[in-house]
């Protein structure tokens, strides 16, 4: 079991490193940003974060997994791109409360288990986007 990020040489191995690094990381945050959208794109329990997004979800799948790439210590896909990710002020003309954070963070669960991610990582790095998902909200 992981109880931290594991050391890796003389500094801590990223969670793009735990998840494949330069020789899968990248597939792997794929896959699991094809596996969120497509949760939130079916399941009943995601239809109101669904929602807000449009129904064409390439962009979408797109910039999450440039945003994913770099979060996880990876490429920093979405800032060369796009510049500073700037998260709350881009979700700002959402209602964002305790449910639809809940929505988000079930997606990714799903999403999780479905790519089979081992257990312990898988809960430490639902830990981490929990507290980015929750710093999205803009209302109680």
């Amino acid at each position: 079991m992981i109880d931290k990020i594991e050391e890796v040489g003389s500094s801590k191995a990223t969670f793009f490193a735990l998840l494949g690094g330069e020789n899968g990381g990248v597939e792997t945050i794929r896959a699991l940003v094809e596996n969120f959208y497509d949760v939130m794109d079916s399941d009943p329990k995601a239809a109101p974060i669904r929602a807000y997004h449009s129904k064409d979800l390439t962009e979408a799948r797109e910039k999450l997994f440039m945003f994913l790439t770099g979060w996880t210590g990876g490429p920093q896909l979405y800032v060369e791109r796009y510049g500073h990710p700037r998260l709350r002020a881009r979700h700002l003309p959402f209602a964002i409360g305790e449910s639809e954070r809940d929505q988000w963070m079930y997606c990714m669960i799903q999403a999780m288990h479905r790519l089979n991610i081992e257990e312990a990582l898988m809960q430490k790095l639902a830990v981490q986007l929990y507290g980015v998902a929750d710093f999205m909200r803009n209302r109680e």
